[in-house]
């Protein structure tokens, strides 16, 4: 059910945007897995996938890996890898500031 929620979730934001078509979009959702990706009209593209880790333990987590890119104001495609886990959302971008440890 999770896994529905966050993949009605992107369709929802992609549509949001009456002037912004899909141009392509592919998905498998299963019990313990989904993947998806989806392109618009924009150059948006987003591509994920996630996997149900620890399944019936009191561990249960989602770990997802993914990326998304779009263009921005500038002109120029921005691109966003991440992964997202019980260790949060971690995105990494040539853009974003890095973190230093």
């Amino acid at each position: 059910m999770k896994f529905l929620i966050v993949f009605v979730a992107l369709f929802a934001v992609a549509l949001a945007r009456p002037d912004v078509e899909i141009v392509r979009q592919n998905s498998e959702v299963g019990p313990e897995s989904y993947i998806f990706s989806l392109e618009t009209s924009d150059g948006t593209k987003k591509e994920e996938e996630g996997h149900l880790k620890n399944a019936g333990s009191e561990n249960e987590a989602i770990s997802v890996k993914g990326s998304y890119s779009f263009v921005a104001d500038d002109g120029q495609t921005y691109v966003v890898n991440y992964t997202a886990d019980e260790n949060g959302f971690q995105p990494e971008g040539a853009h974003l500031p890095q973190v230093q440890a």
